[in-house]
């Protein structure tokens, strides 16, 4: 599976922790972030991570072409409700494109460890007869 990680600069060291605790479930899998974010889980967990441009360069949006194209099959994306709302406009685009293409997507930690586990267990293995 094509796993985007991405998180805003509060969130992001969740993002770190939580990959480390999940480091061999994601290990198993294709993984692309943003560039920051990207560069932080890389460093702590030695995982092999497509780096896209920092989000506020473009790599949103170049995830969001991903998504677009059907090339991901799960999002996580650690949001800070908190944040000012100059990114709002691309937070809202990368997830109402996750909600087009049928995207399982987790916004925060709960709902990534139930993604985690479902990925696991191959709950999500539906994704590979959708790309059919």
């Amino acid at each position: 599976m094509n796993i985007a990680l991405t998180a805003h600069d509060a969130k992001k060291e969740l993002m770190v922790q939580f990959c480390i605790a999940y480091c061999g479930i994601l290990s198993r899998h294709n993984l692309c972030a943003t560039g920051t974010t990207g560069k932080l889980v890389a460093d702590a967990t030695g995982l092999n991570i497509h780096r896209f441009l920092s989000g506020t360069q473009g790599g949103d949006q170049q995830i969001a072409a991903r998504i677009a194209c059907n090339e991901i099959d799960l999002l996580l994306f650690f949001r800070d409700s908190m944040q000012t709302q100059t990114q709002e406009p691309f937070d809202k685009n990368l997830l109402r494109l996750c909600d087009v293409h049928n995207i399982p997507v987790a916004t925060n930690i709960a709902t990534a460890e139930v993604l985690i586990h479902g990925l696991e267990r191959g709950d999500l293995d539906w994704r590979e007869i959708v790309k059919l």
